[in-house]
């Protein structure tokens, strides 16, 4: 019994450490293929119905909500949006913060904001589904 124990368990921790790779994977294809312009790379990381969603401020001070979706992204990135920030700028630290069954949380720190990711096991893939970034302050 308690080697069928051992061997769930072993199981069980390989799978999260497979998951966790594959969810890091999908993250750097994110913000890779932004740097390089690698719009297939960024299409391979994305649910199609993404939404990457930003709270801002409008003229009169309330909050707002600026959206992309997946479409806009990926053209974004086919446009080369990303290539302009310097490969010595090129931040990209991904930390993966929580997996449960087919759910996940990660965090990507770019070059001049930070994302919170939401993915999804969708099909076998973790793929993204939400983003809600921020931009970091300007440096004085």
């Amino acid at each position: 019994m308690r080697t069928l124990l051992a061997c769930l368990l072993l199981a069980s921790a390989a799978r999260a450490e497979s998951d966790a790779d594959a969810i890091r994977t999908a993250c750097l294809d994110y913000i890779e293929g932004w740097y390089t312009a690698d719009a297939a790379r960024m299409e391979r990381a994305l649910h199609p119905d993404l939404a990457k969603r930003m709270v801002f401020r409008d003229d009169k001070g309330r909050s707002r909500l600026h959206q992309m979706s997946a479409m806009g992204l990926v053209q974004g990135t086919r446009d080369g949006g990303g290539k302009e920030t310097p490969k010595a700028e090129q931040q990209k630290d991904v930390t993966v913060l929580d997996i449960f069954e087919n759910a996940a949380s990660a965090k990507v720190i770019a070059a001049g904001w930070i994302d919170y990711l939401h993915l999804a096991r969708w099909n076998g893939q973790w793929k993204i589904v939400n983003v809600l970034w921020e931009l970091k302050p300007k440096k004085k």
